[in-house]
């Protein structure tokens, strides 16, 4: 049995609901049970902008290596992207 668990930070980004663009301002990251991913238990990252309601919302349901390997291609994108001088 897994204990939820979940942090919450404060993001500057856009994304794209139901709706349209929307300006994120909060993602929620949590390791719980998934709604619709087919696995005991995911990273489960929600971006949303609360004050615009819940159709401000872009949610993910990752596997455990899935979101791992997603960390270490962000980190060396924005590695690439520092040495290339862009950052």
């Amino acid at each position: 049995m897994c204990t939820m668990i979940v942090e919450k930070v404060k993001i500057d980004g856009s994304g794209k609901g139901n709706t349209g663009w929307f300006t994120l301002q909060q993602a929620n990251v949590s390791y719980d049970h998934p709604f619709n991913a087919p696995y005991e238990h995911a990273l489960n990252i929600d971006f949303v902008n609360e004050s615009q309601g819940p159709s401000a919302r872009v949610a993910v349901e990752l596997s455990e290596s899935a979101a791992r390997e997603l960390v270490r291609t962000i980190l060396a994108v924005l590695d690439q992207a520092e040495a290339g001088g862009h950052l």
